[in-house]
């Protein structure tokens, strides 16, 4: 369903999902845009693609490609903070509001951080959208995650050319008001979250780039408070470990004997 917001942010329908850049390395768990696929819904935005769940209220996975280009100047902030319902929803589907967290002990956690979409405001804007939130522990949220984040944005910086995956997995989390498993609306508190990254050594190489040894960091950190100093390198696991315990096929667009060197490699930069 197309809206007033894609005006501002560019809306991709149905033939253009194929060229999405965030859908480069495959599609994790085979989300479709048929309506009637309401817990494995796929949604591409110019910012980042995801599938969105209609019985959760919230995004399975999201997805996104990383480069400098994507990063604001130094000095420069496009922070738009304009959390809200994404009206790119069927209109007949319930949507998680702002005012769902509230009083939860649980932050409005981006998956594609706002960071990472700062180069200008329409880009920034799209990742207050609620369908990019889940309920995310203080500690971890503004601790180990963020970490990571960061160390995300060093690599492209670098020269590096990323695609990140990111998302919810279990149920029950630990917030600032002690433990839930679920919002006031519903929506689950997850036990933990997971990214996976792909570390591309060459910018603009793509499908073509990756290899045998390119680089895949993956985590898995527990959604509770308690952690926020703990190193975000103290959580890594192979890909093949986060596939396990999501469901989810990363990559997989890659080659076999290419994917199963990467999945199986533990990150130890």
């Amino acid at each position: 369903m197309f809206t007033w917001l894609c005006l501002l942010t560019g809306c991709w329908g149905p033939n253009q999902i194929s060229l999405s850049p965030h859908l480069l390395l495959g599609n994790p768990s085979n989300a479709t845009t048929v309506v009637s696929n309401a817990d494995n819904y796929l949604m591409v935005k110019p910012q980042y693609a995801l599938s969105y769940s209609r019985s959760k209220k919230l995004p399975n996975w999201v997805s996104w490609q990383l480069q400098a280009s994507n990063l604001a100047a130094p000095g420069t902030s496009h922070r738009q903070n304009n959390f809200r319902v994404d009206p790119d929803l069927p209109s007949d589907w319930s949507a998680t509001r702002p005012q769902d967290y509230s009083g939860s002990g649980f932050d409005r956690g981006h998956l594609a951080n706002s960071e990472d979409r700062s180069s200008s405001p329409i880009d920034n804007s799209a990742t207050f959208l609620m369908t990019n939130m889940i309920p995310q522990a203080p500690d971890n949220n503004r601790g180990v995650w963020v970490e990571l984040e960061n160390y995300c944005r060093q690599l492209v910086r670098q020269g590096k050319e990323l695609y990140i995956i990111a998302g919810p997995q279990g149920q029950g989390g630990v917030g600032e008001k002690g433990a839930r498993r679920e919002l006031a609306g519903g929506q689950p508190v997850s036990a933990n979250t997971w990214k996976v990254v792909l570390v591309g050594d060459k910018l603009g190489g793509g499908l073509k780039g990756i290899n045998k040894g390119t680089r895949a960091i993956a985590v898995v950190i527990p959604n509770m408070q308690g952690i926020k100093g703990n190193p975000w390198r103290a959580y890594r696991k192979t890909v093949r470990e986060v596939e396990k315990i999501t469901g989810y096929n990363f990559f997989s667009n890659v080659s076999r004997d290419v994917q199963d060197s990467i999945e199986n490699r533990l990150d130890t930069f």
